[in-house]
């Protein structure tokens, strides 16, 4: 539920629309990331037989938030609502690396972890900028704002493109190590959650498109105020994100080295894990033809690891 995963998300948009700005960005940056923490420190590790079990199931619900997520947030017209189903999809990419139970899946989730925290709490800033500024955030009000605001467009532009996974930035990282290493894992779901990127993309500059470019329908604020575009503080702010952005996308090294130990520990439990369910299954099937009958069953079971 914390991830966000279908069908138990339901409560992240409402959240997102009512929360103030800074309410937003906490919770999309960090503690949308305790439930995927959750399942990587303690449920991986701890019940290691129970996740290889439960893998399967986990990467479809995976897959289908990736796309469920994209569907959404390209109908939508309040630009928080279209950012916060944007989160859904993004979480499921994480849910996809964390069962695929392979190192380059979960290192992959681990940076999605990251990369979308930064990245989309860089959005709900901006959308919170804009609200401040025009008192709305229906996108059908709102249109060729890069003339009047072109350095909040600009890093608008930047963040929508990261977003949907531009090369050389943290996001393009994390999701093709996500699907390089789930392919491993099942390739139709792989291949099912790789549609998502396309989605990405049309929700991501149709934003853009629609709020940025296009007719000038705003010029001044509700008040007659001539729009004021960022100031010292928030252009501070948001282009710290994205340089940690571009540094994660050139440099990811450094994450993959701090998070190495954690997964070696749980892949050794997990792998153990699969072995023995492997070991079960040979035994049963073994135990099924002995009771019909087949004349080398007992000689087999022997044999079976």
């Amino acid at each position: 539920m914390k991830l966000p995963a279908l069908p138990l998300h339901t409560w992240l948009p409402d959240a997102h629309t009512q929360a103030p700005t800074a309410g937003s960005i906490l919770l999309a940056a960090i503690l949308l990331k305790t439930g995927a923490y959750g399942l990587l420190r303690f449920t991986l590790p701890l019940f290691p037989e129970a996740s290889v079990a439960f893998a399967p199931v986990a990467m479809t619900i995976g897959a289908i938030s990736v796309i469920y997520g994209a569907v959404l947030a390209f109908a939508q017209r309040d630009m928080k609502r279209l950012v916060a189903y944007s989160s859904v999809s993004h979480m499921g990419f994480v849910l996809l690396g964390l069962y695929a139970l392979n190192t380059i899946a979960i290192q992959g989730a681990v940076m999605q972890m990251i990369a979308h925290g930064l990245s989309t709490a860089a959005l709900f800033a901006l959308v919170g900028a804009l609200q401040h500024r025009l008192h709305t955030r229906d996108m059908s009000q709102l249109g060729g704002l890069w003339a009047s605001l072109p350095k909040l467009s600009a890093v608008a532009l930047f963040f929508a493109v990261a977003s949907l996974g531009l090369p050389g930035l943290g996001n393009f990282i994390a999701e093709f190590l996500v699907l390089l290493g789930s392919f491993g894992s099942s390739r139709w779901i792989t291949v099912v959650a790789t549609v998502g990127l396309v989605g990405a993309a049309l929700y991501a500059l149709l934003m853009m498109q629609r709020v940025f470019f296009g007719e000038q329908r705003r010029q001044t604020t509700t008040e007659g105020e001539v729009l004021i575009d960022l100031n010292p503080r928030e252009t501070v702010a948001l282009l710290s994100l994205a340089v940690a952005l571009v540094f994660l996308g050139l440099r990811p090294q450094l994450v993959f080295d701090v998070a190495d130990p954690t997964i070696a520990e749980s892949m050794v439990r997990l792998e153990a894990a699969g072995l023995s369910l492997e070991s079960e299954e040979s035994d049963k099937k073994l135990q099924t033809a002995a009771s019909s009958g087949w004349p080398d069953a007992d000689h087999k079971r022997g044999e079976s690891p």
